[in-house]
């Protein structure tokens, strides 16, 4: 009898530590999605830090043809070696960008003159960008300027407007840095890299 309830008691133990470590996994799992947009440097748990891009010059791409995109969400994340702007994209197809450092923020179209904090200023473009009417997808409505992460070298994002297929941003920083830039998916995003 005892040898009965001493094996159902190791059967309920053994049951409670993996249903605990299965907890503790989805945990872990969850956490780099949250890291993104937070205000302190992350890395992935057991996970060599991303590194720094190393390069400050013009960076470009071509959009796949027939593109209909439309900015939906502009954040900024801090990293360990650099700081990340994502601009997450609704509708159909592949942006292309044209990123690079710049003397003034100008708006395209207009030639207005716009006030950028920082030190620095890198202008984004990306193309196959649209309207909502014609991407069929709302458009980002959030804080503008998206004001950067304390102690980041990123000082805020100004803009995402479109001109002519083309989501104009300007990404303000404490001083010119190199940087990179990638296209991701599932959502489709453009992302920025400073480094610290």
């Amino acid at each position: 009898m005892t040898t009965n309830r001493t094996r159902s008691f190791a059967a309920i133990a053994a049951i409670a530590v993996g249903v605990s470590l299965t907890a503790c996994s989805q945990e872990t799992v969850a956490t780099p999605t949250a890291a993104i947009s937070s205000a302190s440097p992350t890395t992935s748990s057991g996970a060599a830090p991303e590194p720094a891009p190393t390069d400050s010059s013009d960076k470009t791409s071509a959009a796949v043809s027939e593109s209909r995109l439309t900015v939906t969400d502009v954040r900024i994340g801090a990293h360990e070696n650099f700081d990340r702007v994502v601009y997450e994209m609704g509708g159909t197809g592949t942006p292309g960008w044209r990123v690079k450092y710049v003397d003034a923020a100008v708006q395209e179209g207009s030639g207005k003159p716009m006030n950028v904090a920082g030190g620095a200023i890198i202008q984004v473009l990306i193309d196959g960008s649209a309207y909502p009417f014609d991407s069929g997808v709302e458009q980002y409505s959030g804080p503008n300027p998206v004001p950067g992460v304390a102690g980041g070298v990123v000082t805020e994002v100004n803009g995402s407007s479109v001109f002519e297929g083309v989501t104009q941003s300007f990404i303000g920083v404490t001083e010119k840095r190199p940087f990179s830039v990638t296209t991701l998916s599932d959502p489709i995003r453009v992302v920025v890299d400073v480094a610290r």
